[in-house]
């Protein structure tokens, strides 16, 4: 599969599934089996053959203080980051948002944003694309992390030895 190399937002870039909203590209922590899946988005999201395995092509996964930095690459050859769509269940949607927002430190204008919320083209195993929300590092975080970071070898978060470890939030208590 060659994928297209600008991750930015892109009106368009395929086919969306059903339901309004694109459905969220998760590519650390919050997948299956990942320490904030549970907490964020168990209960809350389409389970009907578990997550939907996605590329996002043309960025990079750089490793972060026990949590992953999706940057844009779209010059780097073979520059690709692997993950999951998930889709809130009908009248979730804004929640999860709210709630993936917090998680990331995430606010619409903020200067001091560690992630940015865009709408990115990823690619299926079936070869197709769909627009996903995505959380990618800001612009001045990913300057020095293409600068001095280390990347993730072959984009895959859960494959990596560091996945299990770093910081924890408020995110690790058991939810009532």
């Amino acid at each position: 599969m060659n994928p297209p190399t600008n991750p930015e937002a892109v009106p368009g870039a395929g086919r969306e599934a059903a339901g309004g909203r694109p459905p969220f590209f998760v590519y650390g922590t919050l997948r299956r089996g990942g320490r904030y899946h549970g907490a964020l988005l168990g209960g809350r999201v389409v389970t009907h053959g578990g997550p939907q395995p996605a590329i996002l092509p043309g960025a990079s996964l750089f490793r972060g203080p026990g949590y992953p930095y999706a940057v844009p690459e779209p010059d780097r050859p073979g520059a690709l980051v692997r993950g999951e769509l998930f889709r809130p269940l009908p009248g979730r949607d804004a929640e999860v948002q709210a709630d993936l927002d917090r998680l990331e430190g995430y606010r619409p204008g903020a200067p001091d944003n560690l992630y940015e919320r865009v709408v990115a083209r990823v690619l299926l195993p079936d070869g197709g694309a769909v627009r996903a929300r995505v959380y990618l590092a800001a612009p001045l975080l990913a300057r020095r992390l293409r600068a001095e970071g280390e990347r993730v070898p072959g984009g895959d978060w859960m494959a990596d030895g560091a996945a299990g470890s770093g910081p924890r939030t408020d995110f690790d208590r058991p939810t009532p």
